[in-house]
């Protein structure tokens, strides 16, 4: 069922809320450090595991594609709380740090565009899909 990947999704933002919270311990502040990161990370590599053993049915699937849809708005709503002026007036490393991950995600980006090799297609074709419930009735 679509629940099952819901208290899958639940299970893991536990986990990675907790794991969060020891990291943050782990290096002396206190707050929560990379929790919803660490849940989505954790989400991931448990469907791809179920998946690999046959334990993920397709309804169950799909409530974790679902979530992982919606992952991307609730974290752009998260980081909306976040106070961006006190973490500037922290000093410089935020912004050395900021700087750090977009030039690490460009060069792992320009990376993988360059070693991907895919057959030439002359004529596209629009892309199928498996999802059952975006298949059109035929």
């Amino acid at each position: 069922m679509i629940v099952y990947g819901t208290a899958l999704l639940a299970a893991c933002h536990l986990l990675g809320i907790f794991l969060g919270d020891l990291l943050g311990h782990a290096l002396g502040v206190k707050t929560n450090v990379g929790g919803v990161g660490i849940a989505m990370l954790l989400l991931i590599f448990a469907r791809l595991y179920m998946a690999k053993r046959n334990f993920l049915p397709k309804l169950t699937e799909l409530g974790v594609e679902y979530w992982g849809a919606m992952y991307i708005p609730v974290v752009v709503a998260m980081a909306a709380q976040q106070d961006v002026v006190a973490a500037l007036r922290g000093g410089p490393v935020a912004l050395l740090s900021a700087f750090g991950a977009v030039l690490v995600c460009a060069c792992a980006i320009a990376l993988i565009n360059r070693t991907e090799r895919g057959p030439v297609v002359a004529e596209t074709t629009p892309a199928r899909h498996d999802n059952v419930l975006l298949t059109e009735a035929e």
